[in-house]
This record gives structure tokens, sequence and C-alpha cells, in this order.
């Protein structure tokens, strides 16, 4: 298995330098910085507006080339040049990293595990009341744009607040900005904040998941090495968990490694709605500022995501399927 995974990674770590060096030709393309300057007003003298692109090391007078090799000369030291508005990549790059992963890694990971439980369950119940009633709000929630759902739930939250006759939920931003107290109180605080962006996020990623969980089930449930687990004197609760749910979880498992992408730039409506300054809106506003560093530095580290999830999905695989491992 160790060849396997040698091999999966070498080929993922040439995949990586191709997407970086696409995400920076794209950018320089399709971007125009100096729009950004001479949108201003007034407007800043050309010449200075070439100086300050030239200083980014983005000025598109420069060979494209040479761009790209000064840029990926300083990402391999770690240094991901600056922001059209003259601050260190690397460092947004840091923060927005952090707020993503409070906002939505508890949400993801809570709604993955419920969703696979849910799916296995509902597999086993199949055509049952239960069962129907799951497929419906799965349903109901995958058929509800993102925005719309964290939208619902603020205004819920408004009304719950309203009868309560206090602000028990706080739908907008990481934290009370004012607040000056011991840890509990600070932990508390992000707690409550956080509370419906997690349950906007938990519920999608519940709804997905509990699909594809069921049908992979439903899949195995009338395999020959159940009813042999069963001749052997396995009850039939323990031969669906340790046989049925595992061999279920193959196919899950790529699902579940690519859907971390989502934990950093898939949440771009969730951050904006409830007013969490994340990956995914750093994205949008660095196209609209036509900042080329920013929007390589989040394609980058989009692109370590997604091999990086591929890599796992490897890893779980082998650990999954006995057959990889031989």
């Amino acid at each position: 298995m160790t060849a396997y995974l040698a091999r999966r990674f070498a080929y993922y770590v040439v995949l990586l330098v191709v997407a970086v060096c696409l995400s920076y030709l794209l950018a320089s393309v399709a971007l125009d910085p100096r729009a950004y300057f001479e949108g201003r007003h007034p407007p800043p003298p050309p010449e200075a507006v070439r100086a300050q692109l030239a200083a980014l090391g983005i000025d598109d007078h420069t060979p494209l080339t040479s761009r790209l090799w000064h840029w990926f000369a300083g990402a391999v030291h770690g240094d991901l040049g600056r922001t059209i508005d003259d601050s260190p990549v690397g460092a947004e790059l840091v923060r927005r990293l952090g707020v993503s992963m409070r906002l939505l890694l508890t949400g993801t990971v809570l709604g993955t595990v419920v969703g696979v439980l849910a799916g296995a369950w509902t597999a086993v119940r199949q055509y049952r009341l239960s069962d129907r009633a799951v497929t419906l709000a799965s349903f109901l929630l995958l058929s509800t744009p993102t925005f719309l759902l964290a939208v619902l739930l603020k205004i819920g939250a408004i009304k719950l607040n309203a009868v309560l006759g206090t602000d028990l939920i706080q739908f907008t931003g990481e934290k009370d900005p004012d607040l000056h107290g011991s840890i509990w109180a600070e932990l508390r605080d992000h707690g409550v904040h956080l509370l419906l962006p997690t349950l906007s996020i938990g519920l999608v990623t519940v709804a997905a998941y509990s699909r594809y969980q069921r049908n992979t089930m439903l899949d195995v449930l009338g395999a020959d090495y159940l009813r042999t687990a069963r001749a052997k004197g396995l009850s039939r609760g323990r031969a669906l968990l340790k046989h049925g749910l595992r061999t279920a979880l193959i196919p899950m498992s790529t699902y579940f490694s690519y859907g971390f992408l989502a934990l950093f730039t898939g949440a771009t409506f969730t951050e904006i709605v409830f007013g969490w300054h994340g990956m995914g809106e750093w994205l949008v506003e660095s196209i609209g500022k036509n900042d080329i560093n920013s929007v390589v530095a989040v394609s980058a580290f989009a692109a370590v995501v997604v091999l990086f999830s591929g890599f796992l999905a490897d890893v779980l695989h082998a650990a999954l399927d006995p057959r990889v491992r031989a």
C-alpha cells in the first residue's frame, strides 16, 4: 500500500504545479489591475500606476512568463506576494482560512456523520414512513438555494428572539466586538454567533450525504457476504455495521474527501449572509478589485485542497478496501 500511495502522491504534486501555473496565467489574462487604480477619483498618474503594479509584480508591460516565474519563486519560499491594496497576501490568507475553518468545520463534520447514519438507517427501513419522511426533508433542503436557507434561518431567529424578548441567537459576524469578559463568556459568544451558520451548512450536508449513503447502502443489503456473516452467527445489526456499512462507505470516501473543498471556498453565500469574512468572500472581493495575487492565492489553495482530498480519498479507499492494500 505504501508504494501505491507514494505513486499517487507524486502524481498529485505534478498536478498541483500545473494547476497553480494555469491559475496564474488565467488570472493574469482575465483580470485588469490597472482598472482598479484608474477607477479612483481623481485617477492617479499613469506613471504612478505602473510603478505600483511593478512593485506588486503584476505590471502587464513585463512578460507574463517572467511574472509567473517571479511569483512561483516567491511562493516556493512562502511569499505569495502582496494584495492590490499593498498588504501581504499570505497573512490575509491565513486570517481568512481561520475564519472559514471556524465557520464551516463543525457544520460539515456533524452534517457528514449525521447524514451517513441517516442514509444507512433509511436504507435498512426502505419505504417505511421514516424513510419517506427523511427523503422528503432531504429533497426539500437540496432544492432550497443556500442563500435562501440562510435568510430563512435569520428570519426564524429574529422571530424567536422577539418571542423570548432577548437577543439569544446572534447571526451577524464572528463575535460581539464590544464583549470584554472571561474566556467562558467569549466562548459562549462565539458559540451563539456560530449556531445559525453551522445549522445552515449542516442541514444541507445531512441532506446530501443521506441520499448518497442510502443508495450505496441499498446496493449491499442483499450481498452474499452479509448472508454469510449472518449464517456464521452475527446479529443483523452487527453484520450490517461491520460488513454492510463498511463496504457502502467505499464509494462515499471519494465524495467525502472532495467535500473538503467546500469548507474553504464553497460557502460564499453563507459567509456573506452571516457576515463572516472568510475565503469565499475574499475570492469575490478579489475578483471585483482585479487583484491577481489574491485570486491566484485562493485558486492555489483550492488546488491544494482538491489534490489533498484526492490523496485522502486514496488513503480511505485503501483502508476500507483490502483489495487495494493487496
